[in-house]
């Protein structure tokens, strides 16, 4: 039996290639892939596809989560998520986020994963999970605990990195999005994650490499990924693993902000009560609806200064990635993470406060706060 692991990273397609492993769980099983359940949930939903039921019942609403009619679980759409998080959780007598509710010990979740491994003679199993990408710096015995769910099957590695101030962005972004009260990039966040898994890409790989000795390990660029296709099209064609016929595409389950939208969100992070501040966000993840904004790629979020600086952190673990990979270089483009983008975010901003017909705003305290914000851009132009 073969094992591909996925281990990271985070903001490169994970979440697409998760709803497409999820999808066509089924039909990849009966091909001899398995994409394990981990618990109760996750396998019940899968024993409930398998029977044909029509429609498949949603995830078990809770106070917490409150998952909305119709979706599935997201302990079946992300299950080693919740392994990873778990993981943490105990590690750190911490608790998983309540989007992975109901969990059973570590123990109980890697037998269930050798139980369905034991009776269902896959010859793939693909274990794919971002978070942990968290392993390697304080905890590198959970990467054994990885290793050690299947030790006598043949093990190989997937990794896909971004070029670190593309990355840097989306990360922001993302923590904005679950409500994350933040500086701005250009204000400390930035230097924050030079600290961190996401910018020491060295701290993310080199732990895994160490303990999977000899293993194939695959490091992807992102831009390759999208050259290829895609996270789905990538991992496949890189892995080698082949698809049977008749599968259904990924769903795009993870929205971005748009650039010239996050110092909105940051601000209203902060500056709101926590519903409103929610309904903020949905409406900028929405905007599209209402506003065109300035292109992303065009759009400055450090500035030069910054933009140097970060480069001449990174040299060092862009030199150990391009060892690594037997690669002159592992990102071809570095030398534009120095180049600062034409559109400050600061013009971003007032220009995507300026397209915002009040009238779409849910209610008169965010038309306030938009309004609020659009004099304070004002005044500083």
């Amino acid at each position: 039996m073969k094992v591909t692991i996925y281990f990271g990273h985070h903001k490169v397609g994970s979440t697409a290639l998760q709803s497409f492993l999820f999808r066509n769980q089924i039909t990849l099983m009966r091909a001899g892939i398995l994409y394990p359940g981990v618990e109760s949930e996750s396998m019940s939903y899968m024993a409930a596809r398998l029977l044909e039921h029509t429609p498949l019942p949603s995830g078990l609403r809770s106070r917490v989560t409150k998952a909305s009619k119709g979706a599935p679980p997201m302990n079946a759409r992300e299950p080693h998520n919740a392994l990873a998080f778990k993981m943490l959780a105990q590690a750190n007598n911490g608790t998983p986020p309540p989007w992975h509710e109901g969990l059973p010990g570590v123990g109980q979740m890697v037998r269930a994963m050798q139980m369905q491994a034991h009776f269902l003679q896959p010859e793939t199993v693909v274990l794919c999970s971002e978070v942990m990408a968290n392993f390697g710096p304080r905890h590198p015995d959970m990467i054994d605990k990885v290793r050690d769910i299947f030790p006598e099957a043949e093990q190989s590695l997937y990794c896909v990195l971004r070029r670190p101030d593309e990355y840097l962005v989306a990360w922001h972004a993302q923590r904005m999005r679950f409500g994350d009260k933040v500086r701005a990039i250009s204000d400390g966040a930035a230097d924050h994650y030079t600290k961190t898994i996401h910018f020491n890409y060295k701290s993310v790989i080199a732990p895994w490499v160490d303990r999977f000795p000899g293993a194939p390990l695959h490091i992807r660029n992102y831009a390759d990924v999208l050259a290829s296709g895609g996270s789905v099209e990538d991992f496949f064609g890189t892995t080698g693993l082949s698809l049977p016929q008749g599968l259904k595409t990924s769903l795009r389950a993870n929205e971005s902000l748009p650039r010239a939208a996050m110092e909105i969100a940051r601000r209203a992070n902060h500056d709101l009560p926590a519903q409103e501040a929610g309904e903020m966000r949905h409406y900028l993840l929405t905007s599209k609806k209402h506003i065109t904004p300035l292109p992303n790629r065009e759009i400055e979020m450090f500035g030069g200064s910054l933009r140097a600086e970060l480069a001449e952190k990174f040299v060092p673990i862009h030199a150990y990635l391009s060892e690594l990979t037997g690669q002159d270089a592992f990102f071809p483009d570095i030398d534009e993470m120095t180049k600062p983008l034409p559109i400050p975010e600061s013009e971003a901003v007032a220009d995507f406060l300026s397209k915002i017909p009040l009238n779409s705003l849910p209610n008169d305290r965010l038309r306030d706060f938009i309004q609020g914000l659009a004099r304070e851009y004002a005044a500083t132009a």
